[in-house]
């Protein structure tokens, strides 16, 4: 089973309007979970890829465990920001 979840393409107006073009990599992303592994565990399939560079980005297979961790960061990243953590 391979489902996609969420994708977003990259956009430049997320960049600051001040940025050199060296300087930042534009890059989009998706979130699709998969269980096409040898000991049939589904795991969350987070893909980040360089825009114009299809095939060359990175591919993390990460378990429930891993996933959640990451969505504390996010989470933390946030409240740091004094933004709405969202649910």
């Amino acid at each position: 089973m391979r489902r996609s979840i969420d994708d977003y393409p990259f956009d430049p107006a997320d960049y600051p309007a001040t940025y050199d073009d060296g300087e930042l990599t534009p890059v989009s992303w998706a979130i699709a979970i998969s269980d096409d592994y040898e000991d049939g565990q589904p795991r969350v399939v987070l893909t980040l890829e360089p825009v114009g560079r299809a095939g060359e980005g990175l591919v993390a297979h990460l378990s429930p465990a891993i996933a959640r961790r990451l969505r504390v960061a996010l989470r933390d990243a946030l409240r740091e920001l004094g933004e709405d953590e969202g649910s």
